[in-house]
């Protein structure tokens, strides 16, 4: 019997997209669906709703949880991945108010910024310990990887964990039916070419029939602009740097230095940001959380629609050898020839039997490479800091980081940094 193993399991949302879609893959039936998380009430509710979904579309495949990590990983061909370390209560509210004051304001916090620099160093560890499992128990899985912070963390397991790992955002797959849902553009026929870094990638070639449509887009976009919107960030980035951006505003606000500023404050109204964001979400859904929970777990005809996550499509796609295309997060080995190779990047990918092929892409167009590897620049110093173990890269990956120095002295961030490793405690490794 085939298994593809779920840590973090207790993302019962997630858990329903992602094994939800399993359960209604006919080339997935008939596999043991494992289950991991830590809080084992969660993990159990995941049980039940994934068990009511089973006997409404007749699945074959068999749901167990497990309270062993490694039991969980043993003999897996597939393991997926979307834990959080430290969750929204203490260590959310610690990377957002902590920089609060010190006047660094966020928005998401989970990708670049103070708040993923943190979110790396307390997760990192946790992959590593799960890498060595890996190697050990099912050392030919491939890992799908769902945990923010997406490029740093994949990086981490493949560079240092010795694990086959793709990381998978869908932010890629959303990119074009957003963007022309928005301008009313009807997107039936539209080539799409998307190539970059996680939640900086960029929509480097849209046409139809032949056409670019990028003048059409960018024409739109400008009209767009003149009322408020949710996605002003990404079509200001658009209209000034050539090239829309695969992740939402809210998002890319804090991963430039040109939008949350102290000095100018109107930009935040002007761009429709929304300061804080993360946290709102976080008690929101804890909040909602009872109803969803009735809604879940307690509906035994609870029923399932295949999403648009990737990670059924791919192990469909490896187990019939029926090619399949994504965008996915790999090594790169010459990939984009213009950003460093220690990176991750997202590409397309083609998946089949043999696994999962990333395509080679080649140059960006030079501005577009040189906002990536700004970011690239605080991913790299972030693992170069976990993997040593000392402060100073800490410091490094903060003071390269484009929002936190174009806010912060260099004084105040080593301050800030400092201060949040003490709040972290016992979720951080020790740093000498």
């Amino acid at each position: 019997m085939s298994k593809i193993t779920f840590l973090g399991a207790g993302s019962t949302v997630f858990a329903k997209n992602v094994l939800g879609d399993c359960l209604l893959t006919p080339a997935l039936q008939g596999y043991e669906i494992a289950l991991f998380d830590i809080d084992h009430q969660r993990l159990q509710d995941s049980a039940n709703m994934l068990n009511n979904i089973k006997k409404t579309s007749g699945s074959t495949s068999i749901i167990k949880a497990y309270t062993d990590r490694k039991e969980a990983l043993s003999g897996a061909k597939f393991v997926v991945n979307a834990i959080q370390v430290g969750g929204y209560d203490p260590c959310t509210i610690t990377d957002f108010e902590i920089p609060k004051k010190y006047g660094l304001r966020q928005t998401i916090a989970d990708t670049v910024g103070i708040g993923g620099i943190f979110r790396n160093l307390r997760t990192i560890p946790v992959m590593l310990d799960f890498a060595a499992d890996v190697r050990e128990v099912c050392p030919d899985a491939l890992f799908l990887n769902y945990t923010n912070p997406m490029a740093v963390l994949t990086n981490v397991m493949n560079t240092y964990g010795g694990v086959r790992t793709v990381g998978l955002c869908h932010s890629v797959q959303t990119c074009v039916p957003e963007l022309f849902k928005h301008l009313e553009i009807d997107q039936t026929g539209v080539k799409a070419k998307i190539a970059g870094i996680n939640h900086m990638a960029w929509l480097l070639e849209v046409s139809k029939d032949g056409v670019d449509l990028y003048p059409e887009i960018k024409k739109r976009a400008a009209e767009k602009q003149k009322e408020k919107h949710k996605d002003m960030v990404r079509y200001e980035m658009m209209l000034k740097f050539g090239h829309y951006i695969t992740e939402s505003s809210e998002h890319n606000a804090e991963y430039h230095p040109y939008f949350i500023k102290r000095n100018y404050p109107e930009l935040v109204d002007r761009f429709n940001i929304p300061l804080d964001e993360y946290p709102r979400r976080c008690v929101d859904q804890i909040s909602r959380w009872k109803q969803m929970r009735e809604d879940l777990v307690n509906d035994a005809n609870l029923t399932h629609e295949r999403s648009h996550e990737y990670a059924s499509y791919i192990f469909e796609a490896i187990e019939t050898d029926v090619p399949f295309k994504i965008g996915g997060n790999v090594m790169n080995t010459g990939l984009i020839t213009n950003l460093p190779r220690e990176a991750v990047v997202e590409v397309p990918c083609l998946v089949d039997r043999n696994g999962v092929t990333p395509t080679y892409v080649g140059d960006l167009p030079p501005q577009l490479a040189a906002l990536n590897r700004t970011n690239i620049n605080t991913q790299l110093l972030t693992i170069e800091a976990a993997i040593t173990g000392k402060r100073e890269h800490i410091y490094h990956a903060a003071m390269l980081d484009p929002h936190t120095s174009a806010e912060l002295s260099m004084d105040d961030i080593i301050a800030m940094c400092d201060e949040m490793i003490e709040a972290h405690g016992k979720w951080l490794p020790e740093y000498k």
